[in-house]
Formats: C-alpha cells, sequence, structure tokens
C-alpha cells in the first residue's frame, strides 16, 4: 500500500512537480496550499511524510514543524528556498527530519524522503499484535492463535491501513481512498462489508469490535497491544 505524502507550498507549479515525482515514485499525494489547510489534511489523511514549504501566506513554516510532529508520527521534511543555516537549524531542532533546498533534484529528494520514511514508520519491521491476531507487515501475513488466516486483498489492504496506525481512529474516507484506489466506485457499504468480514474471520466469539471498533460517522480503529 503506498505511503500518503502531504505537499504543503502555496506555489502551484512546484506542487505539481512534487506530485508527478511522488506519483511516479508510487506514492500517494495529497496538497495544501496554506498552513490551515495543511493542518486541517494532517488530521484527515494521516500521512507518513509532509513536504512542507516555510513560506505559506497565512504563517510561517516554521511554526508548522512542531504542530505536526506533536499530532502524528509524520516525517516531516522541509522543502524551501531558504538557505541559510539558522533556519536549517531551527527547522531541524523544532523536529524536523531533513531540510531541502530549493532548486532541487528530484532523484535526491526521493532518496531523502525514503530513508525519513524508514526511520519514522512506527510499525516497520515489526509485528503488530491484537490478543490472539498477530499482523507481519513485512511478509503480508496474518495468522490468529498461530494459524494462518487467509484473507483477500481488500481485507487485507484495509487491516494493512488499520494496523500502520494501530490504536488511532482512521476515517472512512481515508479507508476508502487507500483500499480502493482509482476505482470508480468506493462506498462506504463496500468498507462495511470488508471490516464485517475480517471480524468474523479474526474477532474471537464475544461482543463485535473486539479487535476492530467502530468510531460512529468516523471511522475504524485497530485495537492493538501496546
Amino acid at each position: 500500500m503506498p505511503a500518503t505524502i502531504l505537499v504543503v507550498d502555496d506555489d502551484q507549479p512546484i506542487r505539481r512537480l512534487l506530485r508527478n515525482t511522488l506519483e511516479r515514485a508510487g506514492y500517494r499525494v495529497v496538497e495544501a496550499r496554506n498552513g490551515r489547510e495543511a493542518l486541517d489534511l494532517f488530521r484527515g489523511e494521516m500521512p507518513g511524510a509532509v513536504l512542507l514549504d516555510l513560506g505559506l501566506p497565512d504563517r510561517d513554516g516554521l511554526e508548522l514543524v512542531p504542530l505536526l510532529r506533536r499530532s502524528g508520527e509524520a516525517a516531516v521534511l522541509v522543502v524551501s528556498a531558504r538557505d541559510a543555516t539558522d533556519q536549517k537549524v531551527a527547522a531541524l531542532d523544532l523536529g524536523a527530519a531533513d531540510y531541502v533546498t530549493k532548486p532541487f533534484d528530484s532523484e535526491e529528494l526521493l532518496a531523502r524522503l525514503r530513508v525519513a520514511l524508514r526511520h519514522r514508520d512506527p510499525v516497520a519491521a515489526k509485528l503488530v499484535r491484537c490478543g490472539a491476531v498477530t499482523i507481519d507487515l513485512d511478509r503480508r501475513i496474518v495468522t490468529r492463535d498461530g494459524a494462518e488466516v487467509h484473507l483477500t486483498r481488500k481485507e487485507y489492504d484495509v487491516l494493512a491501513l488499520l494496523a500502520h496506525h494501530a490504536g488511532r481512529v482512521v476515517m472512512h474516507d481515508r479507508i476508502l481512498a487507500a483500499a480502493w484506489r482509482g476505482e470508480e466506485e468506493a462506498r462506504i457499504e463496500y468498507l462495511r462489508i470488508v471490516v464485517r468480514n475480517l471480524r468474523q474471520k479474526l474477532e474471537a466469539p464475544g461482543p463485535v469490535g473486539s479487535l476492530i471498533a467502530n468510531e460512529l460517522g468516523v471511522g475504524y480503529r485497530l485495537l492493538a497491544e501496546g
């Protein structure tokens, strides 16, 4: 499942360049033109990384770095024309994972992004455990009480997305966009069917929602240990 990258820049040509570069590399891209849009999209999309310009029209991008870092696990990479050392030091001290100056080389930017994602992914090379259920995200294997459980592609995609954000609510629209990417019909009814199937295959007998909790009207949450 491709990582979602939030691009925050008020310059449309730069956003277009970054979108084309990132999508060619297999990432999913969402865009914000200012700080307000960035924070709204960040909360709704829960991206794996943010490419953040500092010269935003409504606030200095440096103010966003600690806000984004406190709000989630995303890596924040500053992509800015400001090349002064004090600006770079300030951004890194505030929690940015890296600082790339404009103009930038696209391949170098992608390499830096890959490194940041590897360092920031909270479940990379780990197992996510939910009671008797274990989700091995590296090998795409799901087991219950030690026995492998067969999941359809859609079922695994939904479960993996929830596992990547274990313990946090993932909004319906975010799940549909990831698991039904590129498909014309991505309806909430389809998602409900997939979640029902996952519960039947993975939850122990007892109350519904012991593995996947339903946040009514909002989304779903995987109840993982730790």
